[in-house]
């Protein structure tokens, strides 16, 4: 065990299973010392998540919906609570409708156009509001986009633009809280079989053009998706703040 992250509080938000992109970064965090607390939405993640939170250790399990202000609220003061400090916090939460997904994009609803930015970008901004409170020494918020923000990827629809708004949050919370010692970046993923990604149209041909044009000519795996946060969450990342990193085997620098 190493010990970047050694006796440090990192919470993990947004983890459903060992397939999950938070997963890899909290096996990664835990592998260096951290100790982690997780979150869950509601009762039907409730049995998926604790099976996380057991592999780490029986790890504290606190549940919040993050469409709600007061449950934000109550996570944090249960957090105070529990650990007192934090030192990290893992946001990989979003979500945008099934229907939203499946049509194109110009179909969106207003409902579901407000839920995906209200769940996937607005969220960000009501966890930093309240992690500040608990990180008086400073700390690093790390936040998970995708490269449909920057380009259009037919399926990805109203999902990137409310990652495209994700992406402009990081910078501004990162001017806000500078000041405070607190870095916000993201990680702009490459794509990663999860149960999120079932819901996007034709996911299976976008792995396969990955396969194929990415410089490293390989998919990007948990295990590459770990370690770069790991650079995030610890003091190697000191002077780093308002990124969006791109760990996608190069796929984004490709034209075609």
């Amino acid at each position: 065990m190493g010990e970047l992250l050694k006796n440090r509080n990192i919470l993990i938000m947004g983890a459903r299973n060992k397939w999950s992109i938070a997963w890899g970064i909290a096996k990664a965090a835990l592998d260096e010392g951290a100790n982690l607390i997780f979150t869950y939405q509601g009762d039907r993640e409730k049995d998926g998540v604790k099976e996380l939170a057991d592999l780490a250790g029986g790890a504290p399990l606190l549940q919040c919906d993050v469409s709600y202000d007061e449950q934000v609220e109550a996570l944090f003061k249960n957090l105070k609570q529990e650990v007192g400090t934090l030192h990290g916090v893992v946001h990989a939460i979003a979500h945008a409708k099934k229907e939203d997904l499946q049509d194109s994009f110009v179909n969106t609803s207003r409902d579901g156009f407000l839920h995906a930015m209200n769940i996937s970008a607005y969220s960000l901004v009501a966890v930093a509001r309240m992690a500040k409170e608990l990180m008086p020494g400073g700390g690093s918020i790390l936040t998970l986009t995708y490269m449909g923000s920057e380009k259009v990827f037919p399926g990805y629809n109203v999902m990137g633009v409310a990652k495209a708004a994700l992406e402009a949050t990081v910078r501004y919370l990162a001017s806000d809280l500078g000041p405070d010692g607190i870095r916000v970046n993201a990680i702009s993923a490459g794509p990663v079989k999860t149960i999120s990604s079932r819901v996007i149209k034709d996911f299976g041909t976008i792995l396969d053009v990955v396969e194929q044009k990415a410089p490293l000519r390989r998919r990007t795996d948990l295990e590459d998706l770990g370690k770069a946060a790991l650079f995030y969450l610890s003091d190697l990342s000191s002077g780093v703040t308002g990124e969006i990193t791109h760990v996608d085997c190069g796929f984004n620098i490709m034209g075609i």
